[in-house]
């Protein structure tokens, strides 16, 4: 029941956010779906609904308690690559365990040992799993991806309850030597 009501959610951020002019071209989306290189730029959390969340929502600045926080201006990103993921999201809901340290708030890890699956479905869009074996909280990831690279992250932990991103890919910038 939950997970069909999370991927309605997935797929309805996914058509609003297709309305808006396109982040990539095809061409880009395609490449860096299949060299397993790019960067998920969250632009929007969509932490699960529910009382508690609800309510500390709407005491947040432009958070009417509608469930989706927006993230315009920071730098909340999902680097993968062939030979690694790194997450750096914040989190907004329920967590089943506590942290003492600070730094382990929201979605940080770094992950040398996962699975990556990308299929292409009908219509040009993708749908992206990472299951992780060495990340200490997250268990996987789900990316859906449209042709134009916007995207939505579904994210599945241990200890905390389910959270969703509104994205967008983008190819990874070039490090300076």
């Amino acid at each position: 029941m939950m997970k069909t009501i999370r991927n309605i959610l997935a797929l309805a951020s996914l058509f609003i956010a297709m309305q808006v002019n396109a982040q990539t071209d095809k061409e880009t989306t395609v490449k860096v779906i299949n060299n397993q290189n790019f960067v998920f730029n969250a632009t929007s959390a969509m932490p699960m609904a529910n009382y508690e969340v609800n309510k500390v929502l709407s005491r947040l600045p432009g958070g009417g308690g509608s469930g989706v926080i927006q993230l315009s201006g920071s730098q909340y990103e999902l680097i993968v690559t062939k030979d690694s993921v790194i997450a750096y999201l914040p989190y907004y809901g329920r967590a089943y365990t506590a942290t003492m340290n600070p730094d382990d708030s929201g979605i940080k890890f770094k992950s040398k040992d996962f699975t990556y699956k990308a299929d292409k479905k009908k219509k040009g869009s993708w749908v992206i799993n990472l299951k992780f074996k060495d990340a200490k909280d997250v268990q996987s990831m789900t990316l859906n991806v449209s042709e134009n690279g916007y995207a939505s992250l579904n994210v599945n932990s241990n200890n905390k309850q389910p959270i969703s991103f509104n994205g967008y890919l983008s190819e990874p910038k070039e490090k300076k030597k």
